[in-house]
């Protein structure tokens, strides 16, 4: 059986520290820390519940980052 590949490391960066941003400055800020994903959802999105590591998820209220959360 093949190893299991080591999970990739998330930058040590709060996601609350997001909140109340622009959301396309949250985005450079976020991709410019080495977050390899960055979604931005409208609020009540639907969204798969699977976890992965270094996404940061920003939910958008009037162009505004409303929540912020990791996977």
């Amino acid at each position: 059986m093949a190893p299991n590949p080591a999970p990739r490391e998330e930058p040590q960066d709060s996601p609350h520290g997001y909140v109340g941003l622009d959301a396309d400055e949250a985005q450079r800020l976020a991709r410019g820390r080495g977050w390899s994903t960055v979604r931005s959802l409208p609020p009540g999105a639907i969204v798969t519940m699977e976890y992965r590591a270094g996404r940061l998820n920003f939910e958008v209220r009037d162009g505004v980052v409303a929540r912020a959360w990791k996977g």
